[in-house]
């Protein structure tokens, strides 16, 4: 096992990160916050207490992530993704973490630079938000989504390959992977 590495400009008061994980300079990690293993957090990153982060995850320079959200594994967030926890925030009218929306990540989700995702969403498994895109709805995995506010535009195979934007029965990936549409659900193994 690798050991942590915590950089000596970091600010790091969580007990709860990962062997493997790299801290980088001017990141805070809060104590509270979860940090799995092999991850890398960017100079600059703020995890708050309650924020939850998978193993062999990306967290670029600038990331910010409140109490309520959970990162799974294999996860890769660009520079200053910004999540929310608070739907209608007043800075008069504080709410404990209990009024915060939960947002969730699902394994092998990339979210690209500037993006800002609104709390109480869920991003489906492997699934593309361009940069700077707003989401403020679930995401389905595989699924592309670009815009403010974001929307589907296509499909996207776990590799990062996009594949054909109208998937009628299956499709097969350049990596050899194959996916076919499930209704309700979007794309699954195929």
């Amino acid at each position: 096992m690798t050991a942590r590495f915590i950089h000596p400009q970091a600010l790091c008061e969580s007990d709860e990160v990962g062997d493997g994980t790299r801290v980088w300079a001017f990141a805070h990690v809060l104590k509270g916050a979860r940090v799995g293993r092999d991850c890398n957090i960017g100079d600059h990153a703020y995890l708050e207490a309650g924020a939850v982060v998978g193993d062999r995850v990306t967290v670029k320079n600038g990331v910010l992530l409140w109490d309520g959200v959970t990162v799974e594994d294999d996860v890769f967030l660009g520079p200053h993704v910004v999540f929310t926890n608070d739907l209608n925030p007043r800075a008069a009218y504080k709410k404990p973490p209990s009024g915060f929306l939960p947002t969730r990540v699902r394994r092998g989700a990339t979210i690209g630079a500037n993006a800002t995702i609104v709390c109480g969403v869920t991003l489906g498994e492997s699934c593309f938000v361009g940069a700077g895109s707003v989401v403020v709805e679930d995401v389905p995995a595989l699924a592309l989504v670009v815009g403010n506010p974001g929307r589907q535009v296509g499909w996207m195979c776990a590799c990062g390959q996009r594949l054909p934007d109208e998937v009628r029965d299956a499709v097969r990936c350049a990596c050899g992977k194959a996916w076919r549409a499930v209704a309700g659900v979007g794309l699954g193994p195929g």
